[in-house]
């Protein structure tokens, strides 16, 4: 028996020794820090993480793959800040409301997330839906579903008739009197227990609506929703519970309230005025343009019943002022952080805004960083993720063409590893 327990010790050992390692023959890294382009990299994987990085194109040992990226340019997995992946958006999306299940959102999620991973997103912030998001999160963790790593907010917190309130639109039969367990508040005190009942749902982060929305049944698109006291609360609460801070927001006051409050980031940004942008570079805060959300949106609004009669003119005024307000506050030198608003427009398109950012003026290095190193750091997940260097996790995406010479390319990744699995 004993002898029967070292030979199986001794097989288990040199398995271990001679377990495969994968090499990446990088034909110019993008490494998510440096502004500079290095050329002909090996890159060395091991389980789900980088263990080397050679000059030249190094010789995998016998056991060992060997992926060719000779001709391509090779850069961290890409990290969006801002997506909805329980829904896309439709025609029929207000009707939706009353005709799906929680079921049919779980299953339309997996769909949505295996597209945004194969567009070379590997980590994305999911800012609100109904809580199916948690699950589809841990799903994903599990390995059940194919999709990127997600935090996400649970769902997104409201004040009566805001934003994300959910019953916004329904008959008045239907409404009811949501409260901080359905992510609607009326007091600081609401506020806190919202923030706790996400912490208690399963929530990586917490989601606000300071301001009014476009897509949501109701007129205003740009008030402020909450008091002073109330997104005071929500942020304090927070950040006692270990999370960060994002705030969606189009009109100015709701804006400054929230950035005087010390939320993490700005989504959307609008409206913002010159004084919010030196607010925000005081008090550090990240601005998360969402530039291809808006332009699909004032697109579609010209589309005729494409969107309820109270979104269109919303969509019309607000959409097209994203991308002129990111240029604005990207060369106010407001700290700016990539997310596109998926599910506004359809997943798996979230490429195309590093071509927005890059025709407002943004470098095409400093859109990629946004993406890489600067969003990881905002997720406090920069030891982990969004740079190329040992001993990070090997999320990994290549592209046919130099984006810093073509930025459409980013449009259509063409590899796509994700803790050292190989997807696309």
């Amino acid at each position: 028996m004993k002898i029967f327990l070292l030979s199986i010790l001794a097989v288990f050992t040199l398995f271990t020794a001679q377990a495969q390692k994968i090499y990446l023959h990088c034909g110019s890294l993008i490494d998510g820090k440096s502004n500079d382009v290095q050329t002909q990299v090996t890159l060395v994987i091991e389980g789900n993480k980088i263990v080397g990085i050679e000059k030249g194109f190094a010789k995998p040992g016998a056991s060992d793959k060997l992926i060719d990226l000779s001709k391509k340019t090779v850069m961290p997995g890409l990290i969006d800040m801002h997506v909805h992946l329980e829904g896309e958006t439709s025609k029929d999306q207000a009707l939706q409301r009353f005709t799906s299940n929680e079921a049919d959102l779980a299953f339309r999620s997996t769909v949505y997330a295996k597209k945004t991973l194969m567009a070379g997103f590997t980590t994305v912030r999911d800012l609100g839906g109904s809580g199916v998001n948690i699950s589809l999160r841990n799903a994903v963790a599990a390995g059940l579903v194919v999709g990127p790593r997600i935090i996400t907010a649970g769902k997104s917190i409201a004040t009566t008739g805001g934003h994300a309130d959910p019953t916004n639109g329904y008959r008045k039969d239907l409404m009811g009197d949501p409260g901080p367990k359905e992510g609607v508040i009326n007091s600081p005190e609401e506020a806190r227990q919202a923030v706790r009942q996400r912490y208690k749902d399963g929530s990586d982060m917490i989601k606000i609506t300071a301001t009014g929305g476009v897509l949501s049944l109701a007129k205003d698109g740009s008030g402020p929703q909450f008091t002073e006291e109330e997104l005071k609360a929500i942020v304090e609460t927070a950040k006692d519970y270990g999370m960060h801070t994002a705030a969606h927001a189009h009109g100015a006051e709701g804006m400054k309230r929230a950035v005087l409050a010390g939320i993490t980031t700005i989504e959307h940004g609008t409206l913002m005025t010159d004084e919010i942008m030196t607010l925000m570079k005081q008090k550090g805060t990240y601005h998360v343009p969402t530039i291809s959300a808006g332009m699909f949106a004032a697109q579609q609004a010209k589309v005729m019943g494409y969107y309820h009669p109270l979104v269109v003119p919303k969509a019309l005024a607000i959409g097209s002022q994203i991308k002129e307000t990111f240029a604005k506050s990207y060369k106010a030198g407001v700290k700016i952080a990539f997310g596109t608003d998926a599910g506004v427009y359809p997943h798996g398109e979230n490429g195309k805004e590093f071509t927005y950012m890059v025709e407002a003026g943004m470098p095409a290095m400093e859109a990629i960083k946004s993406a890489t190193s600067v969003n990881a750091s905002i997720l406090g997940m920069s030891d982990k993720i969004g740079t190329i260097e040992i001993g990070m996790l090997a999320d990994i995406v290549a592209t046919d063409e130099n984006p810093l010479k073509n930025i459409k390319t980013m449009e259509s990744v063409s590899f796509v590893m994700k803790d050292g699995v190989v997807y696309k």
